[in-house]
């Protein structure tokens, strides 16, 4: 009840404030305003259906609406920011304006006309730059990814990871995603399959289903997981990580195994979210506890900002996800003052980290100049 009071108090006054300056700024009026404060009022109670489907509302039924509610939620972002843009223009011509008192201001019907001009061309492109960025967040595409590394045994020469990230599944995706996902990745026969943590959005009762296709996955090495921050929100965490286990896949709670290939071995690690609380907060001296120092470890941590720790700690190669390389541009430019890197191959002291940008969307189902992926990483044994 208190989430969705919350919920419902943030996007009403998100809406109220749209209502100011959509309809009133501009100056609509008759049924050109009945309309506008029509339609922001029914996205109003979809967008408030859609933030509670997966966690009360079951999506088999809630799911459409969330699709639509946390899409119509992706426009609301580039409407937000498009109002602030010309809310600045404004500010400015009128202060230029000030210092100019040899020129008059314009007849304020000319002022309202350039207005209503600049929020109608805000609303387009906001619409069609949420519609072309749904599109592309329903097409994850594989990302092939070559990574040099040191002190990789020769056994392990070639070694093909799949590294699957922040699916997401539940509010407006569901197990049709997952399935598109499996097969992507079983198409390109993996040596390994590491599932980076924020699977899914909601309860275990209520979206669990939607992971069944997990089960299906397939790789010589095995299919290991660990814990983002969402498997924290709407269930419990252990709870979560005990029904991936049933679908096959070996969780990883600051632990590791030791994976043998053409007659030599590496570690494999994996801890949960840096954000997890007690008792189950990551640890990573606990997963590599009386391991031995010369031996190859791989990493699975959830967010990049692990790398710190992984790099004290000897770790050859992290993989993490969480940042969705900003998922929605312009918060890529964001996502630095969190973590250390964005996306991609990056390096910190002898320590490699390779961040995915995610196959699935957190809220809006929505991707804009960050396509989703499944990274499929090939592991070389020497430095370039």
């Amino acid at each position: 009840m208190i989430r969705l009071l919350v919920a419902g108090t943030f996007l009403a006054l998100i809406t109220f404030w749209l209502h100011r300056r959509l309809v009133r700024a501009p100056g609509l009026r008759g049924r050109a305003a009945i309309a506008a404060n029509t339609a922001l009022g029914v996205l109003l109670v979809v967008a408030l259906i859609g933030a509670q489907s997966g966690t009360s509302l079951d999506p088999r039924w809630a799911r459409p609406f969330g699709f639509l509610g946390w899409t119509w939620l992706g426009v609301v972002l580039y409407l937000v920011l498009g109002t602030l843009l010309i809310g600045i223009v404004c500010l400015a011509a009128r202060t230029v304006r000030r210092f100019r008192r040899d020129d008059l201001p314009p007849p304020d019907p000319s002022r309202r006309r350039a207005l209503q001009i600049a929020t109608g061309a805000l609303a387009v492109g906001a619409v069609a730059a949420v519609g072309y960025g749904t599109v592309e967040a329903a097409r994850p595409r594989i990302v092939h990814t070559r990574i040099p590394l040191r002190r990789l045994p020769t056994g392990f020469e070639g070694l093909r990871v799949a590294l699957v990230t922040d699916l997401h599944v539940g509010p407006s995706r569901g197990r049709e995603f997952t399935r598109r996902t499996v097969d992507l990745v079983n198409a390109q026969q993996p040596d390994l399959i590491v599932l980076g943590g924020d699977l899914t959005d909601g309860t275990i009762a209520l979206v669990g289903p939607d992971l069944a296709p997990l089960a299906d996955l397939r790789a010589p090495l095995g299919v290991y997981g660990v814990s983002g921050n969402h498997e924290y929100y709407a269930d419990d965490a252990m709870s979560w990580l005990d029904f991936w286990e049933t679908l096959g896949v070996r969780t990883l709670r600051n632990e590791r195994v030791t994976l043998e290939r053409g007659g030599d071995a590496i570690d494999l690690a994996g801890i949960h979210d840096y954000s997890a609380p007690a008792p189950n907060e990551a640890d990573l001296t606990a997963a590599l506890q009386d391991r031995d120092p010369e031996r190859f470890v791989l990493l699975a941590a959830h967010q990049p900002r692990h790398v710190f720790e992984a790099r004290d700690h000897g770790v050859d190669l992290q993989l993490s996800g969480h940042t969705h390389g900003g998922q929605m541009w312009p918060l890529g430019y964001v996502v630095p003052l969190q973590q250390p890197t964005v996306t991609g191959l990056d390096r910190f002291g002898d320590t490699l980290v390779y961040t995915s940008r995610g196959t699935g969307a957190w809220g809006p189902p929505v991707r804009i100049a960050t396509p989703p992926e499944v990274a499929i990483l090939q592991l070389n044994g020497s430095l370039v």
